[in-house]
This record gives C-alpha cells, structure tokens and sequence, in this order.
C-alpha cells in the first residue's frame, strides 16, 4: 500500500517539478502596490502586461470609493448563508437584472467565481444521455466541468468548423439513438490565443442541425461588441448563444461570474447548481460594487476606445518588427517566440530586471516544446509610451534570443 501524501509529494506535477526554481518569481510573484500600468515587484517598479485589468476598472476612483462605501456600510459578511436559504437580497437580483439586460438575455444568476461557475453550470446542464461538442482550445473550467459528464463528448480542433460540422453529425445520431440533447461549447475571446470563437458560423449551423450553444465570454464581456455586451454582439449573433457565461475578474476587475440566459433556464440554474445551493452567498460589497462597474462600461465607452488603441498600437508595432503574434482578434497580445524552457525564463528575467517589464511567460510543459509565449494584455491605463518602449524592449531581447545569449541550457537562478 502506498501513502497518498508519498505518492502525490514525490511527483509535483508538469508544473510542479520546477517549484524548486521559479516559486516566487515566474510563478506565484508578488506585485505590489496600486493596481496600474506600473507596479512594485521585488522592490523595483516594473512596467506591467499581465492582468486582465483590461478597462483599467480596478483602481478608478468612482469604483474604489463604492468599493469602500459598500465596505464599510455593509461589511464583508452579509448576507450571510446561501442564495435558497438566506442570502438573497434585493442588491443581488438587481444586480443579475442588470447584467441579463446588458448581456441582452431574459435572466441572469449570479455565481461566486468563474472557474467553479463555468464547471458546475456544465454539470447541471447535461446527464449520460446528453453528447457535448467542444473546442479543442477550451478553458480549464470547461474540460474540467467536461469531466464530470458521464455522457458522450466529441472535441473539434480549434476554431475548424468543418471539423465541428462533422461532429456535430456524429453527435446529432448519438443523441437520436440515446433520445439526449447535443450542447456546443466554445469560448469568445480565447484567453491565450486572443483569437476569437467563430460564434457567427456556430450560430449559422443551427439552420442544419438540433443544438444549443454555450459560450464562455469571461475575456468577451465588457469590451467586445459596440457596447461592451460580448463576442456575440461583435458578431451580431448575441441572439443565438442561449447560454452566456461572463465572469467578474477580467474586464468588471472584481470576484465572481454570471450565466444568463432563457428564464427556464435561469430558474432550472437556481435550483440545480450545487456549488452555489452550497456555498455563501456573493458578499454586499461585491454586489454594490459590480453595480457600479456594469454602469461605467455601459456610461464609459472612451474605456473601450482607449483599450483599442492601446492594443492596436502595441499589436500593430509588434506585426511591424517581426514578431509573431498569431491571430489575435483582441486585446489579448502572445508574443510567440522560438527556443526552450531556460530561454524562456532566462529572456523573461532579462526583461524584468533589466528593461523593468513585467508580462507572463508560458513555455513547455504547458506549451509545446520549443515554443516560448509572452503574453501581453493592454489595458486602459496603459500609455502609447509604454507601448514605444516595450516595442524597443522586445526588439533587443529578441535579438539577443537570435543569437543564443539566453541559451545557458537551465533555469536562471532568480531565488
């Protein structure tokens, strides 16, 4: 017999096993300070790409004094219990009015966090008999939520739509067979990739096939489409997603998500998801709070223009020194580079201390080998001088990952 805490301890994991190296720096780092373009990391101000802060929300002053009125006023308990028992409030159902409103849905439930929401909704939607098509791409929270499906599942590689039309085919006679439904899943913007779901071609299929569609837009929701609705209106198919999932941490720069949809749906949601028929209810301060975000992206679109322009010029300046930022349709900007793992780190540990640039670095196992990704996400409270200067940064590193300075074969040592 083997003792569990042995058995998990002597194998950390595909991430886990570099721990040892990289705890505090590339993964699980400190930023510090006001949430802005510009942070403290290791007691030096950085220049920072790597939250998802996209219209610059998290520190506005309007948010940070409803933020703090709420606080104060209500505290960070109330209400206490879950939604069906005790924590229902007239705060939360106007909240979940106003997000279905903006998202153009009849109803919306609130949920605690995105991760767990996007699970359990997938959980709640579907039993054995039921046959789910994904992209091949999808978010943890998705695969995850998969998971637990004791049903079929077909996955179609990313964004192929004849792919997906063929298993859409494939799905559409198993669930004759097992008198089941067949539920597409895909996200809006791609939080990697920044490429966005082909949601006007998915929607298009419904002509030629049974199905309902749910659509993870947590990168979408407030700043694609004219209004900031999501993906969908971007497209002009807001109308066929029948299950919009939008999460709280991005673009609302706060804790928690939202699914809306049909009222059936909502309703049926309410009483079937376990993780929020057994867990606290979403705290006043974060409901007051989301009120106020929702308001300034309906009130605020020079928030959205901003971003765009922010996110042209860096996407634009980076297209024209060469770099490699494959299809990104957002503000989401990957940086895809050529070398392994030690030049990934030992390039991200240049920028840093060197050019004083903080952005997220993703190389293999999470990736393939030989890839390098640096994620850039522009914000709103970014500068189109902190875009010339990043431009620059990046042209000398990548000149310098050319001619094998960064190739020492391990891991700076950064602890």
């Amino acid at each position: 017999m083997t003792d569990i805490f042995t058995k998990v301890t002597s194998k950390l994991g595909p991430l886990g096993q570099y721990a040892d190296q990289v705890h505090g720096y590339f993964t699980f780092p400190k930023l510090e300070g006001e949430i802005s373009n510009r942070m403290m990391f290791r007691g030096k101000e950085k220049l920072v790409w790597s939250l998802n802060n996209y219209l610059g929300l998290a520190n506005h002053p309007e948010i940070r004094e409803v933020d703090a009125r709420a606080a104060k006023e209500y505290g960070m308990a109330l209400p206490m219990g879950a939604r069906m028992m005790s924590g229902q409030t007239d705060h939360h159902e106007k909240l979940e009015q106003e997000l279905a409103d903006f998202v153009g849905k009849e109803s919306a439930y609130l949920l605690n966090y995105g991760y767990q929401g996007m699970v359990s909704v997938i959980d709640s939607l579907l039993d054995r008999q039921d046959v789910v098509v994904y992209d091949s791409e999808s978010h943890a929270c998705i695969i995850d939520g998969l998971r637990m499906h004791l049903g079929k599942r077909y996955v179609y590689p990313h964004n192929d739509m004849d792919s997906l039309r063929k298993q859409l085919e494939r799905a559409t006679r198993l669930a004759e067979k097992t008198c089941g439904g067949v539920l597409v899943i895909t996200e809006g913007v791609f939080g990697m990739s920044g490429d966005l779901g082909k949601l006007d071609e998915i929607v298009a299929m419904k002509k030629d096939f049974d199905f309902r569609l749910l659509v993870d837009d947590a990168h979408g929701v407030g700043i694609m489409g004219e209004t900031g609705a999501g993906t969908g209106e971007h497209f002009g198919v807001q109308d066929g997603i029948d299950v919009f999932f939008g999460t709280f941490a991005k673009a609302f720069a706060s804790i928690g998500a939202f699914v809306a949809g049909p009222k059936e749906l909502i309703t049926y949601l309410m009483y079937n998801m376990r993780s929020q028929i057994y867990a606290k209810s979403l705290p006043m301060p974060l409901v007051i709070g989301g009120l106020k975000r929702l308001e300034m992206i309906r009130n605020k679109p020079e928030l959205r223009e901003k971003l765009r322009t922010i996110a042209s010029a860096l996407q634009e300046g980076l297209k024209k020194r060469g770099f490699n930022i494959g299809n990104t349709e957002s503000p989401v900007t990957p940086v895809v580079l050529s070398g392994d793992t030690p030049e990934g780190t030992n390039l991200t540990h240049d920028l840093r201390e060197n050019f004083n640039i903080f952005c997220s670095v993703v190389a293999y196992p999470v990736i393939p080998k030989g890839m390098i990704i640096l994620r850039l996400i522009p914000t709103a409270v970014h500068t189109l001088e902190d875009v010339e200067y990043t431009l620059d940064a990046f042209s000398q590193v990548k000149s310098k990952l050319d001619k094998g300075a960064y190739a020492t074969g391990k891991i700076v040592d950064v602890l």
